[in-house]
């Protein structure tokens, strides 16, 4: 445990070597990395619970993705790593290409990270935008946020809600196009929650970036492809 930022944040470190960081997704935890940290232990493998996850003390206020950036930042300040290999996924890949963008990266892994703002609204969600703009209606939408909302946000505390609005809601095609460092995009092509068009699109954004699809593979394609995954990352690191 270390306090960063007046948070007491929880990591684990184990392994000797190159510095490999791995992130974890949205309302995921350590233990979501570690089967990949487990099988790349000839490395010095760091992974952290985010703030507000896992057994790390919750922000203080809504945060965004450069706040997790910096935290991660003065983390590895803390413990001495420079210029790591950074493997996110989903979320934790969002707080990686914001990273990668303007601190030295020597390598970057990305697994179903949305980074290009799409409007994609459903109709529940239509129906609850305008039932804010009619007198009387106001509180009638704040109740049923609650039924229309994602898992995520219906899970979520109040900071943490207001912090996965801003997350989702925030574009990363600018940081994208400043990453110079060689980038993996690693993706499942039934992946939902970050389609693989997603991936095709941040290919392009990037210097460097190279793209694998998983066929059959979902969002959580590194674990459902683990041992192909491993060998690749092992090719590239």
């Amino acid at each position: 445990m270390a306090n960063i930022g007046n948070l007491n944040l929880n990591y684990i470190q184990y392994g000797k070597g190159k510095d490999i960081v791995l992130l974890h997704g949205w309302g995921q935890n350590i233990a979501m990395m570690q089967p990949l940290g487990n099988e790349l232990s000839n490395c010095r493998i760091t992974i952290l619970d985010f703030p507000g996850f896992g057994e790390s003390e919750e922000p203080k206020e809504s945060w965004t993705v450069e706040d997790y950036s910096n935290l991660l930042h003065e983390l590895l300040t803390e413990l001495k790593i420079k210029n790591p290999i950074l493997i996110g996924h989903s979320f934790g890949g969002r707080v990686a290409i914001y990273y990668a963008s303007k601190y030295p990266v020597e390598k970057l892994v990305l697994f179903g990270s949305p980074c290009i703002r799409h409007k994609r609204k459903s109709m529940k969600e239509k129906t609850l935008k305008f039932a804010k703009k009619v007198p009387g209606m106001r509180k009638i939408s704040e109740i049923a946020k609650k039924y229309i909302g994602s898992t995520d946000y219906k899970n979520a505390s109040p900071i943490m809600r207001d912090t996965l609005v801003k997350v989702i809601n925030q574009d990363l095609s600018d940081c994208a196009r400043k990453i110079e460092c060689p980038t993996l995009l690693i993706w499942g092509t039934l992946d939902e929650a970050a389609p693989i068009e997603d991936a095709r699109e941040l290919e392009k954004l990037l210097k460097d970036g190279a793209l694998i699809e998983l066929e059959g593979c979902t969002h959580y394609a590194y674990l459902e492809a683990l041992p192909r995954v491993v060998s690749i990352l092992k090719k590239f690191i």
